[in-house]
């Protein structure tokens, strides 16, 4: 049996998770709006959180299907809606493959 992902995800043997590393960084969060967005705040057309990438779910997105975990780096409002510019990794056919995508609020979800 696993005891958790590699990064400490979860406490044990390991240190700290990953949510605690993240809130002792002296990073604060996001002081946008909490759910705009999918909840993701910052402001549009800069990076979120005041200049620092943000976690986030990034949900079935062109030619892979499914959920994965990505980097939130922008925001941008077009003609159809907002949309965010996001950094994830996919497994490809000879391993992990990092895209980098503007892609619909709505596929956008708070990690």
């Amino acid at each position: 049996m696993l005891s958790g992902m590699a990064g400490g995800m979860n406490r044990g043997r390991h240190g700290p998770s990953l949510a605690d590393r993240a809130a002792s960084s002296g990073v604060p969060p996001s002081s946008g709006p909490s759910t705009l967005h999918g909840g993701l705040g910052g402001p549009p057309g800069r990076p979120a959180g005041s200049g620092h990438g943000r976690h986030c779910w990034v949900r079935d997105p062109p030619d892979a299907p499914g959920i994965w975990p990505g980097l939130l780096v922008e925001w941008r409002q077009r003609e159809d809606g907002w949309h965010g510019r996001v950094a994830y990794a996919v497994v490809g056919e000879h391993g992990p493959v990092l895209v980098e995508a503007w892609l619909s609020a709505e596929q956008l979800k708070q990690g």
